[in-house]
């Protein structure tokens, strides 16, 4: 019996576009994204929320540009930041002509919901003019009304059909520089329209199981849908949609794609789920452990595990391992190799984001002697 090798995932070969100084597509790592909730308008407030994102690994943000307002405080947000800014248009062809003038580096727009060909070409050459890509954005919620007359309900076939409708008018006025999403909060209807139309086209793909739910429903139900699209090499840039802070969005996302060995950032723990056997609170050092460490991007592995049972082995297969011991005594591992033990478990949390802290500055001066920039791995 043949076995496809169990670690290996290979990409959809698509097209690459740019968002900003972003690529997305092609041989470029996975992107992760996530989109502002503030009043548009209220350029502080906006800006503090794309700060944040940026700060939990965004590597691009959409911000709602519903009116001429929102659209021309774009200006002042892009100048405020550092990520890529995408604006997120819907039906008025003026608004995506205000957002590029004002900086976006992405329009999230459907062509033919925006009217007249001639509108379109406008809205064309003010991206040609400010260096714009476009995400055309198709959701089985507002499907057009033939569609839904012509299928009868929302399903892959009408989504595909929306999303390469929609793309032709792209393409009939010179412009290639865009990708496409087919959302749907069903996830098998997002999975199989978004398989249907990676083999339709060459465009990157926009993964997201739109209206997924709150933190704990949607994170299952973006993790199980978007999941077997990037375990099958569908996607090239995800946003996990939350009823929640933004920036949970960017957390669930580079845990997604960690779990995938897509891309790698931040600290990632390997626990158990404790038991009778523990040495010490394990689920409660765990939470900490996450909080303290929430603030290194540099990918490092740490294992936490109550007893003797798996710890040895995990600890092996990590840059850092702690396992319970008997009596207090807990074993450290560093680089897989038993190091040293620590008795005291009042101080356990400081002694491992200690080591943990340590191991970062570590990677990070080895990048810097080797002429990298410190940065995020971006794929293995």
């Amino acid at each position: 019996m043949s076995v496809r090798p169990y670690r290996d995932i290979q990409r959809r070969k698509c097209r690459q576009i740019f968002v900003g100084d972003v690529p997305v597509g092609g041989d470029a790592p996975i992107t992760v994204q996530s989109m502002t909730n503030t009043d548009t308008t209220d350029v502080a407030a906006t800006v503090a929320q794309v700060l944040a994102l940026e700060d939990a690994g965004a590597d691009i943000v959409r911000v709602s540009c519903p009116d001429e307002a929102s659209s021309r405080a774009l200006k002042d947000i892009v100048r405020a930041v550092n990520v890529p800014i995408g604006a997120d248009i819907h039906f008025h062809y003026k608004r995506a002509i205000e957002a590029a003038e004002s900086g976006a580096a992405c329009l999230r727009i459907n062509p033919g919901n925006i009217g007249s060909d001639a509108r379109v070409r406008e809205v064309v050459r003010a991206a040609n003019d400010h260096g714009c890509s476009m995400r055309i954005g198709v959701n089985a919620g507002s499907l057009e009304r033939e569609l839904l007359e012509k299928y009868g309900e929302p399903c892959p076939e009408a989504l595909i059909e929306s999303a390469l409708n929609h793309a032709r008018i792209l393409e009939d006025n010179d412009f290639f520089n865009f990708k496409i999403s087919v959302k749907a909060s069903d996830v098998f209807l997002a999975v199989a329209a978004y398989q249907g139309l990676a083999e339709a086209c060459d465009y990157p793909l926009h993964l997201g199981i739109t209206e997924a739910g709150g933190l704990r429903g949607g994170t299952v139900k973006s993790s199980i849908g978007m999941g077997m699209l990037l375990w099958s090499g569908i996607g090239d840039t995800i946003r996990v949609s939350l009823s929640a802070d933004p920036v949970e969005e960017i957390h669930v996302g580079y845990e997604m794609l960690k779990s995938l060995g897509l891309r790698r950032r931040g600290v990632n723990i390997i626990s158990c789920p404790s038991c009778a056997r523990q040495a010490f609170d394990v689920i409660r050092t765990v939470e900490i452990l996450e909080e303290r460490l929430a603030h290194i991007s540099t990918p490092i592995t740490l294992s936490v595990l109550g007893c003797v049972v798996n710890g040895p082995g995990e600890a092996r297969e990590t840059d850092i391992g702690l396992t319970g011991g008997g009596n207090g005594n807990h074993m450290v591992y560093l680089n897989g190799v038993t190091d040293h033990r620590i008795n005291e478990e009042v101080g356990l949390v400081d002694h491992i984001v200690a080591l943990v802290e340590a191991k970062a500055a570590e990677i990070e001066a080895e990048r810097a002697a080797a002429g990298e920039t410190p940065a995020v791995a971006a794929a293995e």
